[in-house]
């Protein structure tokens, strides 16, 4: 995976990650207009999802939902974790899989929060009614969907195993919304991983030593 990275930014430089780029110019532009007097409501009317939302609703605002900033967490955080783990991804699987793994795991968090609130919180996997109405936006889903997708495809088990212990030990010290979407997130990605293991392409991972597959 490194020398995949290292050779394509050293080849192309910038070149190598346009949707990255992209992306991470449409989040800073929602993270100054939400915080606008005037753009606040408009950027949550496209973006914002909440569990209380009907869930038709919730599938047409995720696709921007990706690119707006939480509006609890430092914006520089987000536009780092995009930055860095979209751009390793779009070099690494390209940017259309990029883009379908990272709405993947975004729409696993989401529906998650239908099921949590649904079990409740005296289950080990519901979610307090007050999580109804949190604001749940951000690439974290994704960055951490796309994380475990990309360690797999290049076999960087090690890597991967630390991602999803990070996210347990996050999950175990601040059990909230975020916490667990991101393990649905993981999920939702593993089960994409397992599929294409067993019936995707002969080649649908990176053997050892090798590049890219075509």
């Amino acid at each position: 995976m490194f020398w995949t990275v290292r050779n394509a930014l050293v080849h192309d430089k910038w070149r190598a990650i346009p949707m990255t780029l992209g992306a991470v110019c449409l989040t800073s532009v929602f993270q100054i207009v939400q915080n606008t007097s005037w753009g606040f409501q408009p950027v949550q009317n496209l973006g914002s999802v909440k569990a209380a939302d009907p869930f038709w609703l919730a599938l047409l605002r995720t696709p921007l939902s990706l690119f707006v900033p939480a509006l609890d967490l430092p914006v520089w955080g987000a536009l780092a974790q995009m930055l860095l783990v979209f751009g390793i991804a779009e070099i690494c699987i390209g940017w259309w899989r990029t883009l379908v793994i990272g709405y993947v795991a975004t729409l696993a968090g989401t529906t998650y929060a239908r099921i949590g609130l649904a079990l409740g919180p005296e289950h080990p996997f519901g979610l307090p009614v007050s999580d109804r109405i949190v604001n749940d936006t951000g690439p974290s889903a994704a960055v951490v969907g796309l994380a475990v997708y990309v360690c797999w495809r290049y076999r960087a088990y090690l890597t991967g195993a630390l991602v999803i212990l990070v996210m347990i030990g996050e999950v175990l010290i601040k059990n909230n919304l975020a916490g667990k979407e991101h393990l649905a997130a993981i999920a939702a990605v593993m089960a994409v991983c397992v599929v294409r293991a067993q019936w995707g392409p002969v080649r649908s991972r990176v053997p050892l030593g090798q590049g890219p597959p075509p």
